[in-house]
């Protein structure tokens, strides 16, 4: 089936043949759904702080980080923006001139309020010797949007969202990227140091390491800090062997094999190369201007004092194993803080002689864990917060997306759809074990929750396999721990017309 050409093609992808046997042989059996035990809420999976709580938690991660400690704020930053234009793009190639949908009638009444607003101007004048205001007086709308999208303009169609304009203040404007590096001076920084590292494509890697040349100095003055930025890139070895409707390997034109991006889930090796104690993760388009940064902060600062806290407490009794002089009722305070306090439950525990009960704590105690931001139910898309059973039996947290999740069981989607709260991408993780060592991340990846979807090329039909996502499966036996935070600290900016909500503005 692979000839020698493939096997080179393979090769210097860093993939082994191993990994695409498997992947083949993932075409054909497909991805078992997950067996859920119930929607996490408050309660049942999902913390909700009061006011002393958070005082408590925020008081105790600034303890975290006079220690000395080293935080990094990880941000996936690799998608074009091209999906956010996706309703612009249809206006340029539409068979009208003038704004017709709802869509295209709120961007132009509005076009004023979009940050980049003077930048597009000035493109305009540039290229078509007129104003954006002229040009709309004239009709001319389709040379705004060209202005906008395409290289001769602002080339917002090819660039990724991090380097686009997103805010507008006083003294200026301010990218994506930018507030991202506000946000990590306000709850990151220890020893002076604020550590932010982006996962980009690579036709953009130097674009945003020009952005940091211009604009980094800017923010450490105002901060009093010194930033160190790093950039990584989706690994060539991380993409998937693409298949036809039969399983079998796809082809180009050419007859060579089609490799795919594997999805956000392979940035579990980037995540796996970053030197910290502590990691926040959030995505890159999930930013407000800093009139409203107080309560992102304050919530970063809480569920960041909740992960410290139980860092702290497993690694106590982890050391208090190590002694092998314990009691029964330390091993009853243990065993509750893991089902109670790590929500991973596990029937069968009466049923083990001590020698393996010990065992079974020790792993589940010595293993990354994460505090996941969760916000209430308001039917935007995202994976949900779960009880779900895990390969050994035990019921334990994860973020689901409906792709794991059976259509078929009306139970299960009922618990989907009734879902009080979703994942907004809001994660701060600890990723070294109790004796200072770095864990090897991908070694907690559950392996059979990748996902497989169609897609086209060049108008052939094909089958696409994504890896376990980042916070799904990539992260599926990490100790993982829900805490509501406010819906206000959630502002995507999915399309353009998102800028013009108020919390963008």
């Amino acid at each position: 089936m692979l000839s020698k050409e493939d096997l080179k093609q393979i090769s210097l992808k860093g993939i082994s043949n191993e990994q695409i046997k498997t992947q083949l042989n993932d075409f054909k059996k497909g991805f078992p759904f997950l067996k859920l035990e119930a929607a996490a809420s408050i309660g049942r999976g999902i913390v909700k702080t009061d006011e002393d709580k958070r005082k408590y938690y925020e008081h105790a991660w600034n303890a975290y980080k006079k220690e000395g400690h080293k935080i990094v704020k990880f941000v996936p930053a690799s998608g074009a923006a091209s999906r956010m234009f996706k309703d612009i793009f249809a206006f340029m190639n539409a068979d009208y001139n003038v704004p017709t949908t709802d869509f295209e009638k709120q961007y132009f009444k509005n076009i004023e309020k979009f940050a980049y607003y003077d930048a597009l101007n000035d493109a305009c004048v540039r290229n078509e010797g007129k104003g954006i205001k002229q040009l709309i007086a004239d009709g001319e709308y389709k040379k705004v949007v060209t202005n906008m999208l395409e290289e001769k303009g602002l080339n917002y169609g090819q660039l990724p969202k991090g380097l686009l304009l997103f805010h507008k203040y006083d003294d200026g404007v301010r990218t994506s990227m930018e507030e991202h590096l506000v946000e990590g001076a306000m709850y990151a920084a220890s020893n002076g140091e604020v550590n932010v590292h982006f996962t980009v494509s690579h036709e953009h890697i130097e674009l945003f390491k020009k952005k940091v040349v211009e604009k980094a100095d800017i923010y450490a003055k105002k901060f009093g800090i010194r930033y160190n930025i790093s950039f990584s890139e989706q690994k060539t070895s991380t993409d998937t062997l693409a298949a036809n409707p039969d399983n079998t390997p796809f082809r180009t034109d050419d007859g060579k094999l089609l490799f795919r991006p594997g999805g956000h889930g392979a940035l579990i090796e980037n995540l796996n190369e970053i030197d910290a104690d502590v990691i926040f993760i959030k995505n890159i388009d999930n930013v407000v201007p800093d009139r409203l940064k107080h309560e992102t902060v304050e919530y970063k600062q809480v569920i960041a004092g909740v992960l410290v806290e139980l860092q702290k407490k497993a690694f106590e009794y982890l050391q208090l194993l190590d002694t092998g002089s314990y009691t029964h009722i330390q091993l009853g305070e243990i065993i509750r803080f893991v089902q109670h306090d790590l929500c991973c439950r596990n029937d069968d525990l009466k049923e083990l002689e001590d020698t393996m009960l010990v065992i079974y704590l020790r792993k589940k105690l010595n293993r990354p864990m994460r505090v996941c931001g969760v916000v209430k139910n308001i039917g935007e898309p995202g994976g949900g917060p779960f009880l779900t059973y895990n390969q050994d039996g035990t019921v334990s947290l994860q973020i689901l997306e409906s792709s794991q999740i059976d259509k078929s069981n009306p139970k299960y989607m009922k618990m989907f759809t009734d879902g009080t709260h979703f994942n907004p991408v809001d994660l701060v993780c600890a990723v070294k074990d109790y004796r200072g060592n770095a864990f090897t991340l991908p070694d907690f990846v559950d392996k059979t929750t990748g996902f497989i979807s169609s897609k086209s090329k060049n108008g052939k039909e094909l089958k696409a396999l994504e890896l376990p996502g980042l916070w799904n499966g990539a992260m599926s036996d990490w100790n993982t721990v829900f805490v509501e935070v406010p819906l206000d600290t959630f502002n995507p900016v999915k399309t353009v017309n998102d800028l013009l909500r108020e919390q963008h503005q």
